[in-house]
């Protein structure tokens, strides 16, 4: 492993992960790609190239999480900036529009192994994952924490009558992209005082599978805000909670 920074990016065999993981190793970072299957980690290391390394790592899974935080303090010995990107929005394989999808999450009828299923992934697998990379993060001495939320998950929004998000507002993703925001404020507010910054962002509605490819922005320019943000040093600010094109969002 490269004695430059070093990165995990969960959920980066895919879509908004795989771009953040390819636009910081092409910056110089030595990127571990997380992948729940490790052969398409590796496929996607040996696209990135140089500086990208496969790693085997299920969110809901405690022990695929530790053997990640065990493989990564072997070969590195720390852990500068940590990507919580992994999400998903149903637990439901293969193509699935999202006018189906919005009609599956109406809270009167949403189904409750649905709304376990994606919090699983979107709020516990965040938690399981910081808990588990937080001592290496404190072995940096410059180290970020970047969580990709959705501006779906503002309360201040979904409150507004006015809000063009208000009717999208819903209890499975979300309401768990609402979670996330607040798990992420206690890790800010944990941290206070420490080396280590904590950054919320908004991605752009990119064309992923996320969305069954129904998004409007390309990946290139919905990801470029985590990017940023991941991007930044020592004196970059922490605390923030921002969209894709780095407008402050309210929680």
């Amino acid at each position: 492993m490269p004695a430059n920074r070093i990165a995990l990016v969960t959920g980066a065999n895919q879509g908004m992960g795989r771009q953040v993981a390819k636009k910081l190793a092409a910056d110089g970072v030595a990127v571990y790609v997380g992948s729940r299957d490790l052969a398409r980690g590796e496929e996607v290391a040996a696209r990135i190239g140089a500086g990208a390394t496969a790693l085997r790592l299920d969110v809901t899974d405690t022990a695929s999480i530790a053997a990640a935080a065990d493989q990564i303090r072997t070969e590195a010995g720390r852990l500068d900036l940590l990507v919580n990107n992994a999400a998903i929005s149903t637990t439901r394989t293969g193509p699935f529009a999202m006018v189906d999808r919005r009609a599956l999450a109406r809270v009167s009828t949403a189904p409750l192994d649905e709304v376990r299923g994606v919090w699983e992934v979107n709020v516990f697998g965040v938690l399981a994952v910081y808990q588990a990379m937080l001592p290496l993060l404190r072995q940096s001495p410059d180290a970020r924490i970047v969580n990709v939320t959705s501006a779906l998950g503002s309360l201040t929004l979904a409150a507004d009558p006015r809000s063009g998000l208000r009717s999208s507002f819903e209890p499975i993703y979300s309401a768990s992209k609402t979670a996330l925001n607040a798990v992420t404020l206690a890790m800010m507010i944990e941290l206070e005082g420490t080396d280590i910054k904590v950054n919320l962002v908004s991605p752009g509605f990119a064309r992923t599978a996320l969305v069954n490819f129904e998004g409007t922005e390309s990946v290139e320019d919905a990801a470029r805000e985590i990017v940023r943000v991941a991007s930044l040093g020592p004196d970059g600010p922490t605390g923030t909670f921002t969209t894709w094109d780095g407008v402050p969002l309210p929680w």
